[in-house]
């Protein structure tokens, strides 16, 4: 049967690599960090990772490491089984307890991934009587959870209060609604107005969700997200998020939100119910990771340096970079090939990055995603200038 489908499948990858949207992966000899060794291909050899999520550097942290090896002869390395059968831990019941406590809600409940978490929430929540209101650039797991979803689903332009407002007036007959926004859209570094939200949500009695995966750990005076970014910790119904960015970088996902929901989601939420336990090793690290928030600052205000210096320096020298104070840092090219080439001079140079263009960003708005970390040096970030600087003149040559 297969051979009848090998050519079209050929065919389709044909397509993809002639559009200049094939993404090749780079293979990492190294843990993850400010530095990392790429192995193979033509630009092998140690370069300056300014790609990853590992916003606080805490990926490779000592005692983020300790505490799983920890873990490992504690805890074992895997459950081998869903949770409401013999696949909760103490140490599971302490995470959610601790992210429910950090994040200011009533409960949460861990999924493998935020996608998962994402997956989970709108089938369990909504049906035909429900409408569900989503940002237009809202992660595609978000996307996905609604298609899973019989609610009626309407869709609000990128941080558009106007737009919004209308989506809420057109769905007043809904029994539930539910306005749904990323907190940190993760293509432009941007950050939702969730005063605002919660302001029309009180007004239009509609509940709030938040996926603040590229906000939590770091975001806000405490690294507690865009809630406590915007004062409004009381006000969101659910707080979806990762372990696998700031804290941390394994992988793992939550839901924190009211008690009722949590409880829901706990008999009748899909992915959880038959997916496998997050393993124990990143439930226990998690937990370091928490302590090491919530005893310093220094690894947030290290973040925020290394954010303004490498937004100062790069406008400085004449580059478009999207306006914010966010570790996310796009830095404009426009077209997607030069892009893509841009990248690769600036491997050559030493430092990792990836060009981003349509699907992934709109015809037309290419650019290279630049993510700053704590683990960067101040030397880290001017030499990355420097090569972005060197790369464009050979670029433009």
């Amino acid at each position: 049967m297969f051979n009848s489908v090998r050519q079209d499948i050929q065919s389709t990858l044909a397509e993809i690599t002639e559009a200049g949207l094939f993404k090749p992966e780079r293979v990492i000899g190294s843990p993850q960090s400010a530095a990392v060794t790429v192995t193979g291909g033509g630009q092998a050899g140690e370069v300056l990772n300014f790609c990853a999520n590992n916003y606080l550097g805490l990926a490779d942290h000592p005692e983020v490491v300790a505490a799983a090896k920890e873990a490992l002869d504690r805890w074992g390395y895997g459950m081998a089984s869903v949770r409401f059968i013999c696949g909760t831990q103490d140490v599971h019941k302490e995470l959610e307890a601790r992210l429910s406590a950090f994040l200011g809600q009533e409960d949460t409940i861990l999924y493998s991934s935020c996608f998962d978490a994402n997956g989970g929430v709108f089938e369990t929540l909504l049906d035909e009587r429900d409408a569900v209101i989503s940002d237009a650039l809202n992660h595609a797991s978000i996307i996905d959870g609604i298609r899973l979803s019989k609610a009626r689903r309407l869709r609000y332009a990128n941080r558009d209060l106007t737009e919004l407002e209308t989506r809420l007036k057109e769905s007043q007959d809904a029994r539930r609604r539910l306005i749904v926004t990323d907190g940190v859209f993760s293509m432009d570094g941007y950050v939702a107005p969730l005063r605002e939200i919660c302001d029309l949500a009180d007004r239009y009695d509609a509940m709030v969700m938040v996926d603040d995966s590229h906000a939590v750990g770091f975001v806000g005076p405490n690294g507690r997200g865009t809630p406590e970014l915007h004062g409004v910790m009381d006000r969101v119904d659910i707080i979806t998020g990762t372990l696998g960015k700031a804290l941390g970088g394994a992988s793992g996902g939550y839901v924190a939100a009211r008690a009722e929901i949590v409880a829901l989601l706990r008999q009748r939420s899909r992915p959880y119910l038959f997916s496998n336990s997050l393993a124990p090793v990143i439930a226990a690290a998690s937990l370091k990771v928490l302590d090491l928030l919530e005893t310093s600052h220094e690894l947030r205000e290290q973040l925020r340096a290394n954010t303004a210096l490498f937004r100062t320096k790069m406008t400085e020298v004449g580059f478009d970079v999207l306006p914010g104070d966010h570790p996310i840092a796009p830095v404009m090219v426009g077209d997607a090939a030069k892009a893509g080439r841009l990248a690769e001079l600036l491997l050559e140079r030493g430092v990792y990055v990836i060009g981003f263009s349509y699907p992934v960003v709109p015809h037309g708005q290419a650019r290279i995603r630049v993510q700053l970390s704590a683990a960067h040096s101040t030397d880290d970030v001017e030499r990355v200038v420097a090569a972005f600087v060197s790369a464009r003149e050979q670029l433009d040559a």
